[in-house]
């Protein structure tokens, strides 16, 4: 599950590098690094939450 998140991570991060995904704060090429910290912070929480 985790694989699928972190790839699914990576690939938003490189369409919203190459075209904008024009959702609210992800307007700019450079606004890549918040998709970054968001999947950080899923990846954190599933790893907290795993028995």
């Amino acid at each position: 599950m985790i694989k699928a998140i972190s790839i699914f991570f990576i690939l938003a991060m490189a369409v919203q590098i190459i075209r904008p995904l024009d959702l609210p704060l992800l307007r700019r090429r450079r606004d890549f690094w918040r998709l970054a910290i968001v999947a950080l912070i899923i990846w954190c929480l599933t790893l907290l939450l795993r028995p």
